[in-house]
């Protein structure tokens, strides 16, 4: 299925909130980034873009779409916040694990899920959502180990 552009415009709408310069801007960066990028790096890629923009500025929005399920922030150990768009409905291709060195702090997107694995996360989902009654909306996981280039 394409990566459909621009649901997230649909959602801001959706949940009365305006979609300014600055928060298209980011949104725009992240639709057409592959990379896990600090809040730091949409500065200075979107500033390239959007001069006016300021460094807290990226920070409130950035907290903004988590917070309304727009972005991801993820902690790959390394001290920084990454983000990216986040999957949602209607582009589940997006959703993917994440594989870390400890060593050189690569992060690999896996994404090529067999039907095994699915139905894991799905047994694991239901049973810890009947045990704590707890509604699971999203999950993420993350492996940490040693690359191949650092295994050498």
């Amino acid at each position: 299925m394409p990566r459909q552009r621009g649901w997230w415009k649909r959602r801001l709408r959706g949940r009365g909130c305006r979609l300014t310069v600055p928060r298209q801007a980011i949104l725009e960066l992240l639709s057409k980034s592959s990379e896990h990028l600090s809040a730091e790096d949409i500065y200075f890629k979107v500033k390239k873009i959007y001069p006016a923009i300021g460094l807290t500025t990226v920070y409130r929005t950035l907290e903004l779409l988590v917070n309304m399920g727009v972005v991801s922030k993820f902690d790959f150990g390394d001290g920084r916040a990454r983000y990216e768009l986040a999957a949602n409905s209607e582009d589940e291709e997006n959703h993917h694990h994440h594989l870390i060195c400890t060593s050189c702090g690569k992060v690999i997107n896996y994404t090529d899920f067999v039907n095994q694995e699915k139905e894991l996360i799905e047994k694991t989902e239901n049973k810890l959502a009947t045990k704590y009654n707890f509604e699971i909306n999203n999950h993420q996981i993350q492996f940490y180990g040693i690359c191949p280039n650092c295994k050498k």
